[in-house]
């Protein structure tokens, strides 16, 4: 009886390890597609390098129009053979062109905004000012945001002992303008 009782209580041992062992081996297994981010925040050089870009190029699309892209292969051209010999390669075009969305539109201007508390893109577009982004330095967060479109816009960066609030209104000439208050 006593050995049977052991053997129950081994096999219960066994049969609980092996399945924190699975478990640990599956979490494992699926972590890394789960936590693993395609998206994350950008890092305040990338921000800065991503506008510096948008703004030197003369002709940019606007946000809302994506660009059209021409198939990469005629039709006729069966994609899996191989180009008979002596016959060149195939060149491969991809142009992108602009459908205005709107009749001659005012452009709009952004700014980043640099603050203690952290980073603001604004734009001004026809008089109204939006916040395309925001984000909290180390150690603060981000609270009571009026992102707009408005005539004002503001976010307040706060931690328990420090605000900082930044608001952004739309200059003359339609570029952010913003004011800092801690």
């Amino acid at each position: 009886m006593r050995k049977r009782f052991s053997l129950v209580v081994a096999g219960w041992l066994i049969t609980g390890l092996l399945a924190i062992g699975v478990g640990v081996a599956v979490i494992d297994r699926l972590s890394e597609p789960l936590t693993d981010t395609g998206l994350r925040p950008l890092s305040a050089a990338e921000v800065d390098e991503a506008l510096a870009l948008a703004s030197s190029l003369p002709n940019a699309l606007p946000p809302s129009v994506p660009p059209s892209v021409p198939p990469s292969t005629p039709p006729s051209a069966s994609p899996s053979a191989p180009p008979a010999e002596g016959t060149p390669a195939p060149t491969v075009t991809v142009t992108a062109t602009a459908t205005p969305a709107a009749p001659a539109a005012e452009p709009g201007k952004s700014r980043l905004i640099t603050t203690a508390g952290g980073k603001v893109i604004a734009r001004c577009e026809n008089g109204l000012v939006t916040l395309r982004s925001w984000s909290p330095a180390q150690g603060f967060q981000a609270d009571d945001v009026e992102r707009g479109p408005a005539s004002r816009a503001r976010v307040e960066f706060e931690t328990e002992e420090d605000e900082v609030k930044v608001e952004v209104h739309c200059a003359a000439d339609g570029s952010p303008v913003h004011r800092v208050h801690s």
